[in-house]
């Protein structure tokens, strides 16, 4: 006879009488493959290995509950079998998807990829944390730790370099980024590299007169690319974007042009994801 699953069971087998609680209800908190299979079948133990090893690799993201059809007419008269070995893949008490056969391993998994989330490695996690850790300096251990954890770890070194440029420790930043293999550098190590650049060379100017500058003559682009430049020093990148925009609108020919591509490469340096979305967006319907 059947066994009732244990609470903390990956793989178990269910009946007519449990499977409410074993196989609906469960599915509730976490989704369920519902195997429905019988002892005469030559392709269900085919593929019982395949379900067994593969909830086991997935640790948790799914169960598998294991239902002899001969035994359980009950529930297979309500999933209204036709063929075994059938499995479904129940969420929320509801059928999310289902494959009749003896698929190859390959298959299943791509079966199960499709609806389950890809499961978070301890570094992924701590970088999960670090993005919203309450304060810059738990970011940063948290950030240290997943380095201890994987040292070289890419991402994570990207995440701690970019954090540490914030606080404006640049030479310990930029020791970080050169400690990434220059075989494994992309577009965001680089960006982090001309940003401690850009923070390194103070633009000469004063905002208040440059300011009063832009005031009396809206033309003198001179101005607000000098006005901007200290704005993007400061990591004003929304000020930065917005003086250069107004360039942009204003006049139409050499000055345009430079400010478009001031703002390409400004944009590239920017962390902030919402100030590049907007500055994008803003010089799109400016040039359009």
């Amino acid at each position: 006879m059947p066994t009732s699953a244990s609470p903390s069971a990956l793989s178990y087998d269910v009946s007519d009488a449990d499977f409410e609680t074993t196989v609906l209800d469960r599915s509730m908190d976490v989704p369920v493959l519902l195997d429905c299979w019988a002892p005469w079948c030559g392709p269900c133990k085919s593929l019982k290995p395949i379900l067994e090893k593969l909830v086991q690799a997935y640790g948790g993201q799914f169960v598998l509950a294991k239902l002899n059809s001969d035994e359980c007419p009950g529930v297979a008269q309500a999933l209204q079998l036709r063929s075994i070995p059938q499995v479904f893949l129940i969420k929320g008490g509801q059928v999310l998807d289902q494959f009749t056969g003896a698929l190859p391993e390959a298959q299943v998994r791509a079966f199960l990829d499709k609806h389950l989330a890809p499961a978070v490695s301890p570094i992924d996690a701590l970088r999960e944390q670090a993005a919203t850790a309450p304060d810059a300096a738990l970011a940063e251990a948290l950030l240290r730790q997943a380095l201890a954890m994987q040292p070289g770890h890419l991402d994570a070194t990207l995440d701690l370099a970019e954090r540490v440029i914030a606080r404006g420790a640049l030479d310990d930043a930029q020791a970080l980024l050169d400690r990434v293999a220059e075989s494994a550098r992309n577009d965001r190590h680089a960006s982090l590299v001309k940003r401690i650049q850009l923070a390194r060379n103070k633009p000469a100017g004063d905002p208040a007169a440059l300011a009063a500058r832009i005031a009396a003559n809206p033309k003198d682009h001179e101005a607000r690319f000098a006005l901007a430049a200290l704005q993007a020093y400061e990591g004003d990148f929304n000020a930065a974007f917005d003086t250069l925009l107004d360039v942009v609108l204003r006049d139409k020919g050499e000055w345009r042009e430079k400010a478009r591509a001031q703002l390409v490469e400004w944009f590239d340096v920017c962390g902030d994801s919402e100030a590049v979305s907007r500055g994008r967006r803003y010089l799109g319907m400016y040039l359009n």
